[in-house]
């Protein structure tokens, strides 16, 4: 796989109790290659706890460019993707194959990856995650024009 996270890259990380044993396994990871990890929670797996309560708060700081990227892992990656589309700015996804990780960056502007703590394994995990933080926006016109429709769109849609 390609793609390496950079030194110094602040990365943020959230996870309910679904995701929290991929999300530790990853948090050590990043640090280990050298990554800044601001970890949103979940200090611990409570049954009990909801998604929305770790991963929005995340999805606000990429948004406010307090974190370069940010990584949300729930159970599917399913509920952990809705919750931090809700925040203007952010552009999440939830990825299962290298593909995607990679093409969501240089194509769409992706900046959180959300992933299934129940469904993607540890290994094909960091591999996605490596291969997202790796991965730089293309620029391209085509790009950016597609991009801004999406911002259009945020601040109609918060305007009625």
């Amino acid at each position: 796989m390609t793609g390496l996270p950079r030194k110094g890259q602040r990365i943020g990380i959230a996870s309910d109790h679904g995701g929290y044993d991929l999300k530790q396994g990853l948090a050590g990871k990043l640090r280990e290659a050298g990554c800044v990890v601001i970890d949103f929670g979940a200090a611990q797996p409570a049954p009990d706890d909801d998604y929305p309560d770790l991963v929005v708060p995340m999805a606000r700081a990429v948004a406010r460019g307090e974190v370069e990227r940010g990584v949300a892992v729930c159970g599917s990656g399913v509920g952990a993707c809705v919750a931090a589309n809700k925040v203007p700015g952010v552009r999440a996804c939830l990825i299962m194959d290298p593909f995607s990780a990679r093409q969501g960056v240089e194509d769409d502007d992706l900046n959180v990856i959300c992933l299934g703590g129940l469904v993607a394994g540890p290994a094909l995990a960091w591999d996605l995650v490596r291969i997202f933080l790796g991965a730089q926006f293309s620029g391209a016109e085509r790009h950016r024009r597609r991009l801004a429709k999406v911002a259009a769109l945020e601040i109609k849609e918060s305007e009625t």
